[in-house]
C-alpha cells in the first residue's frame, strides 16, 4: 500500500526549492516531456509568479516527490491586466482592485495518477482556505469543460471572458471567481 501524500503550504521560498518537482509534475498532468515547449513556458511562468507579492503555494506529495501542486497571488492594486477588456461589462466597481482583494489562482496541476482522487480539491481548499482575500481568480481555456465543470462544482461562478495577449495560449480565457469564507471583505 503507498504511503498517503502529505500536503503542505508553503511560501516562494519552498516553491524554489521544489521547482524541478513542481515542473515534472506539471508534464506528467500533460503528458509531456520535461522538455517539452510547454513545460519550458510553464517554468517562466513559475520563476515570474514567486516573485509577486504575496506568493504562496500548496503542495502534495511524499517526500521529495510532487504529486501536484496549487499556487497563487494577489492582484495588484494598482492598473491590473487581469480584468482588461471583461465581457460582458461587470458591474460598477467590480474590476477595482486593492492589493489585497482578490488572489489569483494562477496554477493547479496533479500528475496523472493522482487525478480524480480528491486531490486537486485538497490543494485548491488548502491554498485558498486561509486567505485573507475578499475573493478568488482563475482563468481558463473557454474550450475546456471538464475545469469547467469542476470549478463550478467546486463553487466558482463564471464572470466572463477576456481577450488572449500576445504569446498565449489560447486567444480568450474564461474568468471564474470564488467568494472566499470569513475573509478581509474591504474592497
Amino acid at each position: 500500500m503507498p504511503m498517503p501524500l502529505e500536503f503542505t503550504r508553503a511560501g516562494r521560498d519552498a516553491a524554489i526549492r521544489q521547482a524541478a518537482g513542481i515542473c515534472a509534475a506539471y508534464a506528467d498532468a500533460y503528458g509531456v516531456r520535461a522538455d517539452d515547449r510547454k513545460v519550458s513556458a510553464f517554468r517562466n511562468r513559475l520563476a515570474r509568479a514567486v516573485k509577486r507579492p504575496g506568493f504562496e503555494v500548496a503542495l502534495a506529495g511524499r517526500g521529495p516527490d510532487v504529486a501536484g501542486f496549487a499556487f497563487g497571488y494577489p492582484l495588484p492594486g494598482d492598473d491590473t491586466y487581469w480584468w482588461a477588456g471583461l465581457r460582458p461589462e461587470p458591474p460598477e466597481g467590480f474590476t477595482a482592485e486593492t492589493g489585497s482583494r482578490t488572489f489569483v489562482l494562477a496554477e493547479i496541476e496533479v500528475r496523472k495518477e493522482h487525478q480524480g482522487g480528491g486531490v486537486g480539491r485538497q490543494l485548491h481548499d488548502l491554498l485558498l482556505g486561509s486567505r485573507h482575500e475578499q475573493r478568488a481568480t482563475l482563468a481558463v481555456n473557454p474550450g475546456a469543460e471538464t475545469p469547467h465543470e469542476i470549478y463550478q462544482h467546486w463553487g466558482w461562478s463564471l464572470a466572463g471572458q477576456v481577450p488572449g495577449s500576445s504569446g498565449d495560449y489560447f486567444d480568450a480565457y474564461d474568468l471564474f471567481v470564488l467568494e472566499l469564507q470569513g475573509q478581509d471583505t474591504r474592497a
